[in-house]
């Protein structure tokens, strides 16, 4: 579960909500949340809920812009090595934007330098075209598209192809060997259809081959990792929003072949701490003792 589906709460709720829902392991988005960026903070928490940290998704939204610095090139960087310092094996980064010049022209070339020097994959994922007034803007540079681009490593969200007309089933296949990454989700019409909006509805309530891609690449014993990033903001209370996250994480594992259980919450906060000390007291007397 990408820690994204319950933004804006904080990164303890997300680790807690994902154990509850059922989740093998967690996406980390990196924000303005000083959480995210705290390497050491966010192993206690994996540690905590039982949450290996599958992955970084790079700061790439509006609400990061000084996340890291200004500079996309020392973002990506600052990501990748703090996927390395977190056991994460990849990046999640979008691709530039025109206007973002030297980084665009390099980009191919800084994706592949900066997975070498981290040991992580840096998977570029597919976005959509914008379109202002009714008409289409070029706004990423090389292109809205990895498979237009040299790179290795590539990421398939659901959401993105419906918003770019684009048959996300035909993607992965075309992707192959280098499709490392997929964010679950759904959409229902492309932006020539009128969509203006990113939708990340749950899997099966939109229009694309979710359940068809999923199930195809389980035949092919496809090794990567499937991270849902669904929208739950619109849910105010706990509940519905784990009611979505259960309903997200219960079609993947359906399609893809494994048996998906709910999971009690692990302790946590100041009175999980203060029942470690004691245990800790406890068992220094004992030693004592013996």
């Amino acid at each position: 579960m990408s820690t994204s589906c319950v933004y804006p709460l904080g990164m303890e709720q997300a680790f807690r909500l994902a154990r509850l829902a059922g989740y093998d392991g967690v996406e980390v988005m990196i924000t303005n949340d000083p959480t995210t960026q705290d390497a050491d903070a966010l192993l206690r928490l994996s540690e905590r809920y039982s949450m290996p940290i599958l992955s970084v998704h790079a700061p790439v939204l509006l609400l990061t812009t000084f996340v890291y610095g200004r500079d996309p090139r020392v973002k990506l960087e600052k990501s990748a090595e703090h996927a390395a310092r977190l056991g994460a094996g990849s990046v999640v980064v979008h691709p530039p934007f025109r206007w973002q010049s030297d980084y665009a022209d390099e980009f191919e070339r800084i994706v592949g330098e900066t997975s070498e020097a981290n040991g992580v994959d840096i998977c570029v994922e597919n976005m959509f075209p914008w379109k202002v007034g009714g008409r289409g803007i070029k706004a990423y540079k090389p292109s809205s598209d990895p498979l237009d681009m040299d790179v290795e490593a590539m990421t398939l969200d659901f959401s993105h192809a419906s918003l770019a007309g684009r048959d996300s089933l035909q993607m992965a296949m075309d992707m192959g060997d280098r499709l490392k990454h997929v964010h679950l989700c759904d959409g229902t019409r492309s932006a020539d259809e009128g969509q203006i909006l990113d939708e990340h509805l749950p899997p099966g309530r939109g229009t694309q081959p979710v359940a068809e891609t999923l199930t195809w690449l389980a035949e092919n014993h496809w090794s990567g990792n499937v991270v849902a990033e669904v929208i739950t903001r619109k849910e105010k209370e706990q509940q519905p929003k784990l009611d979505v996250l259960i309903e997200t994480v219960a079609f993947a594992k359906k399609y893809v072949g494994q048996e998906h259980a709910e999971r009690e919450p692990l302790e946590s906060g100041p009175s999980h701490m203060m029942k470690a000390r004691a245990e800790r007291r406890a068992a220094r007397r004992e030693s004592k003792r013996a």
